[in-house]
């Protein structure tokens, strides 16, 4: 079940990341290159705790909480179910 609520937020800041007009090419790319790096360690399950993915994740909403509060609220929520299942 978490894993599925997990998901469901990554494809939530997918579509996000396609609305949101004013970011600029770095930050899509540097917001999908998160994305495939929570993907990858979801599907790698030996390697639960993963801290620089936490850090990476933390960075990005310092990085998006001015300017964009909605990606940065997604990040936060993605984080906290990321730690939810232990990673």
């Amino acid at each position: 079940m978490p894993t599925q609520r997990l998901q469901q937020e990554l494809q939530a800041l997918r579509e996000q990341l396609e609305r949101q007009s004013p970011l600029t090419e770095e930050d899509r790319t540097a917001l999908r290159a998160l994305i495939k790096d929570i993907e990858m360690q979801l599907a790698n399950e030996e390697a639960l705790a993963d801290e620089t993915l936490t850090d990476s994740i933390n960075l990005a909403v310092e990085r998006f909480e001015t300017r964009h509060p909605t990606l940065a609220g997604a990040l936060r929520s993605i984080m906290q179910s990321l730690a939810n299942m232990g990673i």
